[in-house]
C-alpha cells in the first residue's frame, strides 16, 4: 500500500478560499484551520464537566464493547489539559459511504499529530448524529450487481414510520440479516469473506438499534486507535446537556438573527452555502410521541411546532430543559454549539458541506460567549486497486482526470479511433445522398396527388430508418469486438468516478474489507498525510 497526494481542482469557491486562508472568508471564522496552539490556550481558560462527561462516555462506549484503548482515552479526558478532535456523521448502514470512514481516519490522524505537537492529551471523538430522523439517507448502500455489472442501490427492507430519531429506532435483525446476505451474494469470495460475514452478523446480533450496529462496526474497524464514540441522542448525553439547552433557549433570538444575517452576508460576498434559515427558527426539536417536531419562535416568549403541533412559553421550554432534556434535540445550527459546550474541542473535522454551513455560525457562538473551534477539512481518499492502476497506464489516462471527471470521453474517443471511417459520419452522408437522389421522385409524386406525395415522404423516412438500423448494428458489432477494452474503461469509471462523483460519496467500505481484510483502514492510518493536501490516492 502506498499513498500519493493529488490535486482535483473540484472545490467550491468557499472551500478554495478557505483552504487558501482568504481574508474575506476567514472573517466568518474565529481561527485559521491550523491555529491549534492559540485554541489550546482558550480551552485551558474554560471549565468543562469532565468527570460527568467521562462517566457518561465510559457507560456509552462500554455498552458497545469498546476496546480498552477507547476506555483508556475516556479516562484521559478527566485530565484538565485534555482536549478532543471531533467530527461526526449519521449512523449509516455498514458505516455508510466511505466518507464516514475517511472522517474517522481524519479525526484519529489529527488527534495523533496534535498530541505530539502540543504535548497534551488529544482524544479522537466521533459524534454519531443519532438524533437525525431521515432514515432514507442511511438505509442503503451501493454495490455492483453481478449479473448486469451496473451500480445498484441495495436498500434494507426495514421501515421507519414518522420522524423518530434513528437512535431510538429498533433494528429488525431478521430483515437486516437477510439484507446483509443479499449483499454478500454480489461479492466475490476471497480469503476474508467468511470472517467479514461473521463479523457483521456478530455486530448485528449484539445491537438493538442502528446506532448500536454502526458503533460496533466502527470499533471492529478501529480497535487500537482509542477512538471514542458519542451518540447525540442518548438520554445519558441529554442529561449532560440540560444547562446548555437553557443557554441556547435564552439566546435564541441572537442566535437566529445572527445566523440569518451571516448567511445573507456570505451570499453578498459571492459564496453559496447549502443551508436554509429564517429569523424565527428556534433551531431546536421537541420530541412528541417519539417523533421530532421542529420548533419556531413566533413572538416574544412563545414557541410553536412548525405545523402548530405544540406550544410552549420560554419558561416552559426552560423547565423542559431542566426536567426532561431527552425531549429536546438540536438541529444543524445548534448541534455545533452543543458539541462545543459539551467537549473541550481543539478542532472540528468536517466535510466540504460542513465547512460551508459552519461559515454562518460565528454569530451563534458569539451569542454564547464562546469561540468557534478551528474547522479542519477532513482528509479525502480514493482507493485504487491494481487492476485499475494497470488500465490507467494502458490507456495513458491521468489518475487525477479519471477521479475528477471520469473517462467516458476517453472511452468514446478510443472507440471512434477503432471505427474508421466513423460510421456515424458515413451514415449521415448516405442519408443526405439518399435524400438528394430521392428528391425528384418525391416531386413527381407530390405533383400527381397529395396523398402520393405523403407516401413518397414516408418512403424516404423508411429508407433513412433502414440506414440508421444498419448503423446501430455496425456500431454494436464494433462494441462487441472491443467489449473487453470497453469493460476496462467502465471499470475505471465505476471505481474512480462512480455515478459521476467521487468514490467516497458512493462506495461503501464492504468491498474493500472483503478484498483486503479488516486491517485495511489500520494500514491507511499508518501512511503519512498532511491536512494541507487536496486529495489522496491510496494504491492497494
Amino acid at each position: 500500500m502506498r499513498i500519493e497526494p493529488i490535486k482535483l481542482d473540484n472545490r467550491t469557491k468557499l472551500m478554495t478560499d478557505y483552504c487558501n486562508n482568504d481574508e474575506k472568508i476567514m472573517s466568518y471564522f474565529d481561527y485559521k484551520k491550523d491555529a491549534f496552539g492559540e485554541r489550546l490556550k482558550e480551552i485551558q481558560n474554560r471549565e468543562f464537566s469532565r468527570e460527568q462527561l467521562a462517566n457518561v462516555l465510559h457507560q456509552l462506549n462500554s455498552s458497545w464493547d469498546a476496546p480498552e484503548e477507547t476506555l483508556h482515552n475516556i479516562n484521559r479526558l478527566r485530565d484538565e489539559n485534555a482536549v478532543v478532535v471531533v467530527g461526526g456523521q449519521q449512523a449509516g448502514l455498514l458505516t455508510g459511504p466511505l466518507y464516514s470512514v475517511n472522517k474517522v481516519i481524519s479525526i484519529i490522524q489529527l488527534a495523533k499529530q496534535q498530541e505530539e505537537n502540543l504535548n497534551v492529551p488529544v482524544i479522537p471523538v466521533f459524534w454519531i448524529a443519532g438524533e437525525d430522523h431521515d432514515f432514507d439517507e442511511i438505509n442503503h448502500i451501493f454495490l455492483k450487481e453481478n449479473k448486469s455489472g451496473r451500480i445498484k442501490k441495495y436498500k434494507t427492507k426495514d421501515k421507519m414510520f414518522g420522524k423518530q430519531s434513528v437512535s431510538s429506532m429498533e433494528i429488525n435483525k431478521v430483515l437486516t440479516s437477510e439484507w446483509i446476505s443479499s449483499l454478500f451474494a454480489e461479492l466475490n469470495e476471497t480469503e476474508y469473506t467468511v470472517d467479514l460475514h461473521k463479523t457483521l452478523h456478530n455486530c448485528l446480533e449484539r445491537s438493538n438499534t442502528y446506532v448500536d450496529f454502526f458503533a460496533r462496526l466502527i470499533f471492529e474497524l478501529f480497535q487500537e486507535e482509542g477512538l471514542v464514540l458519542i451518540d447525540s441522542d442518548a438520554e445519558l448525553v441529554r442529561g449532560l446537556e440540560s444547562d446548555y439547552f437553557t443557554q441556547i433557549i435564552k439566546k435564541q433570538p441572537l442566535i437566529s438573527k445572527g445566523v440569518n444575517n451571516s448567511l445573507q452576508d456570505l451570499k453578498q460576498d459571492g459564496y453559496t452555502v447549502s443551508l436554509e434559515v429564517e429569523s424565527d427558527d428556534a433551531h431546536l426539536f421537541y420530541h412528541l410521541d417519539g417523533e421530532r417536531v421542529l420548533l419556531k419562535r413566533k413572538n416574544e416568549g412563545v414557541w410553536v411546532g412548525k405545523q402548530n403541533e405544540v406550544l410552549f412559553t420560554t419558561d416552559e421550554l426552560i423547565d423542559l430543559a431542566h426536567t426532561q432534556p431527552h425531549l429536546l434535540s438540536n438541529n444543524v445550527v445548534t448541534r455545533p454549539l452543543m458539541q462545543e459546550l459539551l467537549l473541550p474541542t481543539l478542532a472540528f473535522i468536517g466535510g466540504p458541506g460542513e465547512v460551508g454551513y459552519w461559515s454562518v455560525l460565528k454569530p451563534a457562538f458569539t451569542a454564547l460567549n464562546i469561540n468557534m473551534p478551528p474547522v479542519v477539512p477532513r482528509l479525502s481518499y480514493t482507493f485504487v486497486n491494481r487492476s485499475v492502476e494497470k488500465v490507467l497506464h494502458k490507456y495513458n489516462i491521468p489518475l487525477e482526470r479519471a477521479i475528477a471527471i471520469g473517462v467516458e470521453k476517453q472511452k468514446e474517443k478510443w472507440l471512434q479511433e477503432k471505427n474508421y471511417p466513423p460510421i456515424e459520419e458515413v451514415s449521415e452522408h448516405i442519408k443526405e445522398e439518399v435524400e438528394r437522389i430521392h428528391e425528384p421522385m418525391r416531386k413527381i409524386a407530390a405533383d400527381l396527388r397529395s396523398d402520393l406525395g405523403d407516401l413518397a415522404n414516408k418512403n424516404l423516412h423508411f429508407l433513412k430508418r433502414d440506414i440508421e438500423f444498419l448503423e446501430k448494428r455496425i456500431r454494436k458489432t464494433i462494441e462487441e469486438i472491443y467489449s473487453y477494452e470497453l469493460q476496462e474503461f467502465d471499470l475505471m469509471n465505476d471505481v474512480l468516478h462512480p455515478l459521476g462523483g467521487l468514490q467516497e460519496r458512493v462506495w461503501n467500505p464492504i468491498p474493500l474489507l472483503n478484498n483486503y481484510g479488516m486491517n485495511v483502514f489500520k494500514d491507511v492510518l499508518s501512511l503519512p498525510c498532511s491536512f494541507g493536501e487536496d486529495h489522496y490516492a491510496v494504491y492497494l
